[in-house]
């Protein structure tokens, strides 16, 4: 994990990223230098040397000289428990690109249910917020979501809902949050 400074790297390959924090999609060139600013959940936020800060996504890791990192606590089974488990566990790997806490401690994930379907696997349905309304990284960060609770075993379907009423204060935020960002 790194926030702040971090490692200096060369890109092995050319790589599609998102530019933080209008969530625009860019291509970052091989063999250009850039600065891990954030690496957390998979995702690296990186600084390139013009200044650009970009997230690249936990699939092209390889493309810093990466590996994804291993999923903890996911728990064997497809029972709706079990699923709705692993979701959260998932849920608490994906990181705001400019905040070094995840959507759960950050308080943005209201509500996840997960319900039996005919075919035997699972649909999750999850609510959740953003911390402004105009947050260029939200849709980011919903496909984060889903892409992740697909993956999950069990899982047919995900509806991810982003709502802003009620809207984010940073009341809903977990105390370890809190501490982590000097807000305590």
């Amino acid at each position: 994990m790194y926030y702040g400074q971090g490692e200096s790297v060369l890109l092995q390959r050319d790589v599609e990223a998102v530019r933080v924090p209008d969530g625009a999609l860019v291509k970052l060139r091989k063999d250009e230098v850039v600065i891990i600013y954030q690496a957390l959940g998979g995702s690296y936020t990186v600084l390139t040397e013009d200044g650009l800060m970009a997230r690249i996504s936990a699939n092209d890791a390889d493309a810093l000289g990466k590996e994804p990192p291993a999923i903890p606590n996911l728990k064997e089974g497809t029972d709706p428990e079990t699923v709705k488990h692993n979701v959260w566990q998932l849920l608490k790997t994906v990181y705001d690109p400019e905040i070094p806490v995840n959507i759960v401690d950050l308080g943005l994930v209201y509500h996840v249910r997960v319900t039996p379907m005919e075919t035997g696997a699972n649909q999750v349905e999850i609510v959740m917020t953003l911390t402004a309304p105009g947050c260029g990284m939200g849709p980011i960060i919903q496909q984060d979501v889903e892409r992740l609770v697909k993956s999950l075993p069990g899982v047919g379907q995900v509806k991810v809902e982003v709502v802003f009423d009620p809207p984010w204060s940073r009341d809903m935020m977990s105390e370890a949050a809190k501490l982590q960002l000097g807000m305590l």
